[in-house]
């Protein structure tokens, strides 16, 4: 008895021990918030109050102090999401999350972002500001690198902590300059589509501009080789392990249409969801210097900010900047290929890829006059249908650095135009406003034109030179609006009127959003921040209603069940709104999916039909196809009879309505938009199913859906789930009546260490659509908040 006693005493003890160990290693790994702090470098004593969400107000005497600072905060807080989002323009995620990874490093090592990284910062401006104020944020994060704690996944993965570089941070920017590019997805499927079926089935797909949309006005001061391609590019970037660029909204108010008289500045940039969010917070003040801004991961300078004087945000221009060239190969020697002037030798460059516990991948990166082959980079070889991918990021000087110091720094409307002119690609749409009363945006991005037969939105030819660029134009060419007479400025990723006499080539979102933004800002005078916080969340489409109506007027009613029949008046009363308590929501996406399939799957085939689910261009393409009664594509090709529009829109609806009985029941009550849209914030390391309820945010039951202003994007599958994968990284609306309470709120939380308070703070406020407040006033952060005192260590 006494043994066993004395065995329980000894267990006991021992989980003791463990569990005493344990609560010291996680309080060792979570961020330091408040105390004493020392860091190399610093001139002077630096102040950082962390707010009740963890957000760092940092008060220094000088910039680099202070942004030595922020290097520091920003590692302790998101140290493991820096590491992945460094790794990815250079191909090296499978260096420590393995072989899985191995077709999206071939993928991006073949880009030749690497290659221009080295290019741009060979010609930087070492006595510049910009440079210098990098490299002292870049300090910040190797002290926290070599003196503070490991974070968790590093030790779980097995990575080494190296230090950070500023060839980190430019590869930074080249990844979010492709994740915008939609070309990559769309040219090669478009070309396959056109090889298989013939350019009458083009014709109900919005391959061009549409003249009758709506524009965001201006105001000036082989068939298997393109199938392949397309299908290699949607699975290396669906596997990615850090959040992709897609959208956003943004809309400037001017003081005309204000009730305070002054400027109300909102914006919600569309990004893929994520934990850690993509946003770090951060508010700076020196003597000559205040912004509170939002950063990327190992990026310096905001990207999106605003002070007492201005505010400047950004949306995806949705420009094409990227061209595919079929090149012809010599017809004895395959390293070599032709050109205008006869034939030239490919350019090979040999690349290793290191794997986590497998072999080495050994990767030969040709490249044509027009840019790296991309044809079956996986399978390091070039075939005789070499694609080579044109791409503006990789070919001009890359100013991005200049251009973010720029608009985080800027003294006047002029210095914020300056800097958007320095960004070559990706291609956004800056929004701004001031205090002054200044509204304004302005397309960043070169703009480039070929000859009139070309239409780049297919793989061109690219032996002849006749699809060869024409001419850059010049940044004045660029759509832009200042201080417009209609007195707002906005951008909801859609096509932008002329001012080069020419609308410009792009993959732009459907109207929809751009629609809604403009019928609810038009006819009212008086917007405040109230009814602009409201205004940011609606959900309502107003182009789903023209679809319901097109498609219920020729449905065959008399076929329907009873059920049917019911589901078909729910429908054809529900007005585009799609709330969480909405069923008529879920009827339509459903409908949309059957509609979808029973449409374009037996032309397309498998393959071509998933890739089509994945594009702008599907979204772009209902309205119009819909409304065609005679387009080719209402033939179901797999019967012996010709089906009318009126059979596949029957048919569709019927589809739709068994598939949700089977899932739902046939109680139609109980067919809630919020039991089929659901938003969950996914950990890279969330794929090790143990690990996922440690790491992972949610899911929540949330509202909006794909191409509302509150867009929550999901993937178009037959599943009748939605799980929401794309959505407002950020909303933020800045008053400048009253700047120092303007509101904002992130999905998740501040920080993207799961042992810190801030790993999810914010989270359920996001999903129930409300706000915080974003600091200004130094006495109001100064009550509320943790001073963290840093001081210059001897």
């Amino acid at each position: 008895m006494r043994i066993l006693k004395k065995i329980l005493l000894g267990i006991l003890i021992l989980l003791i021990l463990v569990a005493i160990s344990g609560y010291i290693y996680v309080n060792s790994l979570k961020p330091q918030y408040s105390g004493s702090l020392e860091l190399q470098g610093l001139k002077a004593e630096v102040s950082t109050y962390f707010d009740d969400y963890g957000i760092p107000h940092i008060y220094a005497q000088n910039e680099e102090d202070a942004f030595t600072t922020l290097g520091y905060m920003h590692a302790q807080d998101r140290l493991w999401q820096m590491e992945l989002i460094k790794r990815i323009a250079p191909g090296r995620l499978s260096e420590i999350l393995g072989k899985e990874l191995v077709p999206t490093d071939t993928f991006f090592a073949t880009l030749g972002i690497e290659e221009a990284t080295k290019k741009a910062i060979a010609k930087i401006d070492k006595n510049s500001n910009a440079y210098k104020l990098a490299m002292a944020y870049i300090h910040g994060v190797n002290q926290f690198i070599e003196e503070g704690a490991t974070p968790i996944e590093f030790t779980l993965v097995g990575v080494e902590k190296q230090p950070y570089q500023l060839k980190d941070m430019y590869n930074t920017f080249g990844y979010m300059a492709f994740s915008f590019a939609m070309a990559q997805k769309t040219d090669p499927m478009l070309t396959a589509i056109q090889e298989k079926l013939g350019a009458d089935y083009l014709k109900d797909l919005d391959v061009l501009s549409n003249p009758n949309s709506t524009f965001i006005k201006n105001s000036k001061p082989n068939i298997e080789v393109f199938q392949e391609l397309s299908s290699q590019i949607a699975q290396v970037t669906q596997n990615l392990p850090i959040s992709q660029f897609v959208g956003s909204n943004s809309w400037v108010v001017s003081p005309k249409k204000t009730s305070t008289g002054n400027v109300i500045f909102a914006n919600d940039p569309h990004i893929a969801y994520s934990q850690p969010s993509v946003w770090y917070e951060a508010h700076i003040v020196t003597p000559n210097y205040e912004m509170y801004g939002y950063h990327l991961a190992g990026v310096a300078f905001p990207i999106l900010g605003h002070n007492r004087n201005y505010a400047y945000g950004l949306t995806m221009f949705e420009n094409d900047d990227i061209d595919f060239y079929l090149e012809t190969n010599h017809p004895t020697d395959k390293n070599q290929y032709k050109t205008p002037n006869g034939y030239k030798s490919y350019r090979k460059q040999t690349k290793t890829i290191k794997v986590k516990d497998e072999e080495d991948v050994v990767l030969d990166v040709l490249t044509s006059r027009h840019g790296p082959i991309m044809t079956h980079v996986q399978d390091e070889i070039l075939h005789d249908n070499p694609v080579a991918m044109s791409w503006i990021y990789t070919q001009h000087d890359i100013k991005i650095l200049d251009a973010v110091y720029g608009m985080s720094h800027a003294k006047s409307m002029d210095d914020v135009r300056e800097a958007v002119s320095l960004i070559h690609a990706p291609g956004l749409n800056v929004m701004y406003g001031d205090a002054k009363g200044n509204v304004a945006w302005w397309a960043a991005g070169q703009l480039y034109t070929h000859k009139d037969h070309v239409n780049p939105k297919f793989v061109l030819d690219g032996a002849s030179g006749e699809d060869d660029i024409v001419e850059y134009l010049d940044f004045s060419n660029n759509p832009m609006a200042e201080n417009p007479e209609w007195n707002y400025v906005y951008s909801a990723n859609n096509q932008p009127d002329s001012i080069a006499g020419m609308l410009y080539p792009g993959y732009y979102l459907p109207e929809d959003r751009a629609k809604r933004i403009v019928e609810l800002l038009e006819p009212k005078n008086d917007w405040n921040i109230e009814s602009i916080s409201q205004m940011i969340l609606d959900v309502t489409s107003p182009i789903a209603p023209t679809i319901v109506k097109e498609s219920i007027d020729v449905m065959n009613i008399s076929s329907f069940s009873d059920n049917q029949k019911e589901a078909f008046e729910v429908l054809k009363s529900w007005e585009g709104d799609y709330t969480k308590a909405s069923i008529g929501s879920t009827i339509y996406q459903r409908f949309i999916y059957k509609y979808f399939e029973n449409t374009f799957r037996d032309e397309l085939g498998d393959v071509l039909f998933e890739q089509l689910l994945k594009t702008h261009l599907l979204k772009r393409t209902i309205v119009k196809q819909i409304s065609n009664d005679d387009s080719v594509w209402w033939e179901d090709i797999t019967t012996d009879t010709k089906e009318s529009k009126a059979d596949i829109l029957t048919q569709s609806f019927k589809d739709a309505v068994n598939n949700l009985e089977k899932q739902l029941g046939v109680d139609i009550s109980k067919w809630k938009w919020e039991n089929v849209h659901t938003l969950e914030h996914g950990h890279a390391l969330a794929a090790v199913e143990t690990l996922r309820p440690y790491f992972n945010v949610g899911p929540f039951k949330v509202g909006g859906t794909e191409e509302v202003i509150d867009n929550k994007a999901f993937d178009y599958n037959d599943s009748g789930l939605y799980d929401v994968k794309v959505g407002p990284s950020t909303r933020r609306i800045i008053d400048f009546s009253d700047v120092e309470n303007s509101i904002s709120i992130l999905p998740t939380g501040q920080s993207g260490n799961p042992f810190s308070k801030h790993y999810d703070d914010q989270a359920d406020m996001y999903s129930k659509g409300e706000f915080r407040k974003m600091k200004m006033n130094k006495e109001e952060i100064i009550e509320a908040s943790r001073l963290l005192k840093v001081t210059p260590k001897n």
